[in-house]
């Protein structure tokens, strides 16, 4: 196939691609700058010039496409439910384009909306509309155009990482070496997922080969990594303390990571790896983060 790739020079997109072209297809990659145009060129991929906030550009790109996958989107956390709006625009521009065909759209979530009660790890068949992260907006945009006939399907992700970047980890790495602490909440024992970025590229690709309308799959590795481990580890690489904090005390320290720092959010992939027979073999996230560099 054709595959439109949105991000395709972004952390999870520059990963995806090389897997699509492994696979035997053509990758249309977007950039908005040179270097981008530079690096998609030398990883083998068609280029399309076009951004987020210019709608045109990605409709013209999907229209060309036999299937999209969207990874872009803005991680500014401070502009997030601004930005999680942005990405609803997005992802009805691309449907615009694919409508009246069977032609996949397979788009980007968080593994927090198939959240459950009382603890039990997030599945695939779980959707809240009413969820009050800001990111439902990509979910619920999907269903809309699934209701309109457009061959959506729902990857959603865990903290994603490597030894570079770590999603919502790699910016607490930084609030810890400016407080001089690597700290967790309370007992420390909320769970956030995980998942290596080589497998999550990987089943980016199993996905949108089965072509399967409404599907929602977990990019999930470890169901739940403990944030006091997390803490743990990031004490030992940047050679400072780890420390309990009160839950009053999480905004001062934390700031608009705040939001995220106690929450316990585990996730299962389980039906995801009986459907697409993916199974995660990469490092485990603790793992690379002793290994990363941190000086």
């Amino acid at each position: 196939m054709r595959i439109f790739l949105t991000g395709a020079t972004g952390f999870i997109g520059s990963a995806v691609l090389p897997e699509l072209l492994k696979a035997g297809h053509q990758v249309i990659g977007m950039t908005r700058s040179d270097d981008g145009t530079k690096a998609l060129i030398a990883a083998g991929a068609e280029v399309h010039r076009g951004t987020l906030e210019d709608l045109n550009s990605i409709r013209s790109g999907a229209a060309k496409a036999d299937a999209v996958i969207h990874t872009a989107f803005d991680h500014d956390f401070s502009r997030f439910v601004e930005n999680c709006e942005k990405d609803r625009r997005v992802i009805g521009a691309l449907g615009d384009a694919l409508k009246g065909s069977d032609r996949p759209l397979l788009i980007t979530s968080g593994t927090g909306m198939g959240a459950g009660t009382h603890g039990q790890p997030a599945s695939e068949d779980v959707f809240d509309a009413s969820h009050p992260n800001p990111r439902i907006a990509s979910e619920l945009a999907g269903n809309e155009l699934l209701d309109a006939g457009v061959n959506v399907s729902v990857m959603r992700l865990p903290q994603v990482h490597n030894t570079v970047k770590q999603g919502l980890i790699t910016p607490l790495v930084a609030i810890s070496r400016e407080k001089g602490v690597s700290a967790y909440i309370g007992d420390g024992q909320n769970r956030w997922p995980a998942g290596h970025l080589s497998d999550v590229a990987r089943l980016y690709t199993l996905a949108i080969a089965k072509k399967e309308p409404g599907e929602r799959y977990h990019a999930v590795g470890e169901e739940g990594v403990t944030a006091k481990e997390i803490a743990e580890a990031l004490a030992r690489g940047l050679k400072i303390p780890a420390v309990s904090l009160s839950q009053e005390k999480a905004g001062e320290h934390f700031g608009w990571m705040g939001m995220f720092a106690g929450m316990d959010m585990p996730a299962s992939s389980a039906r995801t790896q009986a459907k697409l027979g993916w199974i995660p073999t990469g490092p485990k996230l603790i793992a690379d983060l002793n290994a990363m560099q941190y000086f």
